[in-house]
């Protein structure tokens, strides 16, 4: 790889699309790539990415890994660990959430503010890594700089934009109704099976973060239906080109 890209993306379910916004020069299958998982999701390229958007050299991930696919905790974030190996400073984060907070609808973007872990497995058990102290603070795991950029970018464009707490679960099931109801009084905006573990490895790096939850579905209670992944995909298309849009400014400014 001929570039030193600062900025990474780890594009998420229905959200791959945003690489064909990216000026591509390299492009490298996880198969190819040492000790890298393999992704098993629909929806999820498993691809490297190499390019620029924005006019900035970008890394992207195309596909991202999950601790239901059967993989460890170390297994899901290592493409972090190769990412701060390989000079990234910032980090985007994108998923597919479904909403319990009763003022969102189904294709709003959120602005992740904060976020719950509840996966059985922490990403830092175990020998601690020396890019960053055994116990590491987590007050700011989002950076507040890049989420005031976002709501810049969002107003400027005539973008609605939530703002919100998502919670991380395990999977692979959807919630019940009455997850969605205890994840709200939780705290919890959005829920989904990712991101969380990716975002407490770079943090552990000194790795800037800024992700985004698109809300696919809705866990509130009289508007639950019956949910599939290919529903989520579709809601996740629909609502891409607008998260694109405040990523692609985001990053030309940053």
């Amino acid at each position: 790889m001929t570039n030193h890209p600062e900025t990474a993306i780890i594009l998420g379910t229905g959200l791959g699309r945003l690489a064909e916004e990216l000026e591509i020069d390299d492009e490298i299958l996880y198969t190819d790539i040492p000790n890298f998982p393999v992704s098993t999701v629909e929806g999820h390229s498993g691809k490297l990415l190499v390019g620029r958007l924005g006019g900035k050299e970008i890394l992207a991930m195309q596909g991202r890994f999950h601790y239901y696919e059967g993989y460890s905790m170390k297994e899901v974030t290592f493409p972090v660990r190769v990412m701060y190996e390989l000079g990234v400073k910032t980090l985007f984060v994108s998923n597919a959430g479904g909403g319990t907070n009763p003022a969102f609808s189904i294709g709003d973007i959120m602005i992740i503010t904060d976020h719950i872990n509840l996966f059985p497995e922490h990403p830092l058990r175990g020998k601690n890594f020396p890019t960053g102290p055994r116990f590491p603070d987590m007050s700011e795991a989002y950076d507040k700089r890049l989420i005031a950029l976002a709501d810049e970018i969002a107003a400027e464009k005539g973008i609605k934009v939530q703002h919100g707490v998502y919670l991380g679960t395990q999977g692979p099931t959807f919630e019940t109704p009455a997850e969605y109801r205890m994840f709200h009084l939780m705290g919890a905006d959005s829920v989904g099976m990712s991101t969380v573990p990716e975002v407490i490895v770079a943090h552990h790096c000194g790795i800037k973060v800024f992700g985004m939850s698109i809300i696919t579905d809705l866990g509130v209670e009289g508007k639950i239906v019956e949910v599939s992944h290919e529903e989520v995909q579709k809601a996740a298309n629909a609502v891409q080109p607008l998260m694109a849009e405040i990523m692609r400014e985001m990053i030309r400014r940053s």
